[in-house]
């Protein structure tokens, strides 16, 4: 049975994935849980997320809409205490070439990965700043670090969250709240079959645990780190090899991972 005393956390993109095993950390570690997606799925985890002994609060929202995002935010105050935690983890990608991708799936995925987390975090940072404590988890990714061929918008999108986090954790320094930026590689979640990127190398390869990641974003988030490049080893040395590499390189590299009809799904059974 919940009380007052336990902390309480809100995460976005909950129904399955890197989100849906954030909330479970949270829940694992004794928080009560807002969690949001706008698929039918979110009733499913919502009650699996029970079993830790917490209250857990499914709020279905389309998170491209501002009132929905206004209408979750309300709901989570309704809980009646501070937001302790704030997970702004829903995303969308979307694959292939730009020339050739649907305008309105790009201007959504605009929607949701940008405007609705700064939405989001407007409304979060003005509640924690007033009580002096919290913490905020942006989930970017390693794409954020790299010009994305083949996935312009969703590269670009991440490269804004992971640089508005840095930005925020400036900001807050001695405010009480604290910002991390996650930034996970390939992940092994429905992500790629959305996106249509399943006939790709980084679609059709080799991906890693999303409850790991999770776990190593929870970690980051609760020591109050800036960043945690989640996932295998070879993704944190990817991301240091970057920071030597030029944009035009990195562009050619993730041109050849991203490119639609280049994958080997013979992988996938290995």
């Amino acid at each position: 049975m919940t009380t007052k005393e336990r902390p309480l956390a809100l995460v976005t993109g909950a129904s399955s994935g890197i989100g849906y095993e954030l909330a479970r950390q949270f829940a694992q570690h004794g928080f009560d849980v807002v969690v949001t997606a706008e698929d039918a799925e979110l009733d499913t985890a919502a009650e699996s997320l029970k079993e830790y002994g917490g209250q857990v609060i499914p709020v279905r929202a389309d998170l491209t809409h501002y009132d929905e995002v206004e209408r979750l935010w309300t709901a989570t105050v309704a809980a009646g205490r501070p937001v302790d935690a704030v997970a702004v983890n829903a995303g969308v990608g979307v694959g292939g070439a730009f020339r050739e991708t649907s305008l309105e799936a790009e201007l959504k995925l605009v929607e949701l990965n940008v405007t609705s987390s700064v939405h989001l975090a407007k409304r979060a940072v003005a509640a924690m700043t007033a009580c002096g404590k919290g913490k905020i988890l942006f989930t970017s990714s390693v794409a954020a670090l790299t010009p994305g061929p083949f996935e312009a918008a969703y590269a670009a999108s991440k490269a804004f969250l992971h640089s508005f986090a840095e930005a925020l954790r400036g900001e807050l320094k001695d405010s009480g709240v604290t910002v991390t930026s996650l930034l996970p590689g390939p992940t092994d979640t429905e992500f790629f079959e959305r996106a249509g990127m399943e006939d790709t190398r980084v679609g059709s390869g080799k991906k890693d645990d999303p409850a790991e990641v999770a776990r190593q974003g929870f970690d980051a988030l609760m020591k109050g780190d800036d960043k945690v490049v989640a996932g295998s080893l070879m993704n944190k040395v990817q991301s240091v090899a970057g920071r030597l590499t030029p944009d035009t390189a990195k562009a050619a590299m993730h041109r050849r991972m991203a490119e639609p009809g280049k994958g080997d799904t013979s992988e996938k059974d290995e």
